[in-house]
């Protein structure tokens, strides 16, 4: 299931997530802050979150699409995981391989490997099997192989090993923006709502900024997000 219709073109960075607002939490100023300068930019779910207490899967749904229009996101996509069902199994694997082979991404993302939800930790090692079997040309021979030039990490609910910082202060209203799409998830409940307090309605959004403004000050940004990398990431210079 595609929320915007597939362009049939590549995309520069592939941003994968278990659910939609893991990407918004994690890199949502690093996204807007590619898409504005021109870069083409995917987010690919990997479940439609239907475990939520809150919101239903197709609320879900339309607030993936509010959030991702805002971000300017080229195409966001579901690959219908089952939710708290990630097991890395060799047709999870398979089925994210076909999503990089698909779009062919120069980079890649997925959330940190350790974090409090054990999605976000099997997300993540799923995107990392998956990275790796891509470029294997005897894997799904009837795809062509893609070699993925770099894996990056990126933190929901933690931020340890922190190797580096991009400066989204410029991008930050944007950001904001994109969390607050997901009222069934970061808001109070209201009179007469069937909704139950979690974790994430009790002011997250404001925990978020908190660590972004922490990440940003040991620059002297105003905001940053921190990504972890497990291979060294090359820079131009000058």
């Amino acid at each position: 299931m595609s929320i915007y219709i597939p362009t049939g073109q590549t995309v520069d960075i592939l941003a994968f997530g278990a659910h939609p607002d893991d990407v918004e939490i994690g890199m949502g100023g690093t996204i807007s802050k590619h898409t504005a300068a021109g870069v083409k930019v995917a987010i690919c779910d990997l479940t439609r979150a239907e475990m939520s207490s809150n919101g239903t899967v197709e609320i879900r749904w339309q607030e993936a699409a509010v959030a991702a229009e805002l971000l300017g996101v080229a195409e966001r996509s579901v690959l219908n995981l089952p939710d708290r069902g990630l097991t890395g199994a060799a047709e999870q694997i398979e089925a994210i391989v076909r999503e990089i082979r698909r779009l062919r991404p120069r980079i890649v993302f997925a959330p940190y490997w350790e974090d409090r939800h054990p999605d976000h930790g099997a997300c993540s090692r799923l995107v990392e099997e998956a990275v790796f079997n891509a470029k294997l040309r005897n894997y799904l021979p009837e795809l062509p192989a893609v070699q993925v030039e770099q894996l990056l990490f990126y933190y929901i609910n933690d931020s340890a090993d922190v190797s580096l910082l991009v400066d989204v202060s410029g991008q930050y209203n944007q950001k904001r923006a994109s969390l607050r799409a997901y009222k069934s998830q970061f808001m109070g409940a209201g009179a007469g709502e069937d909704r139950v307090a979690t974790p994430l309605t009790d002011r997250y959004i404001e925990r978020v900024e908190a660590r972004d403004m922490l990440l940003g000050q040991t620059k002297h940004w105003q905001y940053a997000e921190g990504f972890a990398i497990k291979r060294p990431h090359v820079v131009e210079l000058f």
